[in-house]
């Protein structure tokens, strides 16, 4: 009888405010944020983020954001190494590719939910996926709005792909 591997799945969370929602958000937007969120898919020994070049690994925990703030176990897979390649490509290619990244609208959340759930059927925790909808329901995130369309979040890695 086969004996099927099952492969750990953790979200990795990183406050890119480092602090600084919590402190200031009710009196810019109103409302409390409890911080400016990053995710990470972390499978089979690397971790796993969509950015502005498309999606990049690096080793756990190594990119310039330091130590996640927090892990959240997502349970585990049946999904070997080599497949989760070939569906991260795939996703490369048809939805998380370069020039793709928009903060509100398709980031590095909206792809650790799409992996997540490909992964283990489970979303991640909607506190983080709505954070975007929460900020733009205020006046001044209304306001900066343009500002913030522009911005790319880069913290690191090497593209799967290879590009640069």
């Amino acid at each position: 009888m086969d004996q099927t591997e099952s492969y750990p799945v953790q979200l990795y969370i990183y406050d890119m405010s480092r602090g600084m929602a919590r402190q200031l958000s009710p009196v810019m937007l109103g409302r409390q944020l409890d911080g400016i969120w990053h995710t990470a898919i972390v499978i089979h020994g690397k971790e796993f983020f969509f950015v502005g070049q498309g999606i990049n690994n690096c080793p756990p925990g190594s990119t310039p954001l330091g130590q996640p703030g927090s892990v959240v176990d997502l349970g585990s897979t049946e999904v070997s190494a080599e497949l989760f390649m070939e569906y991260l490509m795939s996703l490369a290619v048809s939805t998380y590719g370069r020039d793709t990244y928009n903060l509100f609208e398709h980031n590095c959340n909206t792809f650790s939910d799409e992996v997540a759930q490909f992964l283990t059927g489970k979303k991640i925790p909607s506190y983080i996926t709505d954070l975007p909808s929460d900020v733009l329901s205020t006046p001044f995130g209304q306001i900066l709005r343009p500002l913030l369309d522009s911005i790319v979040v880069n913290p690191g890695g090497s593209n799967i792909t290879g590009q640069r």
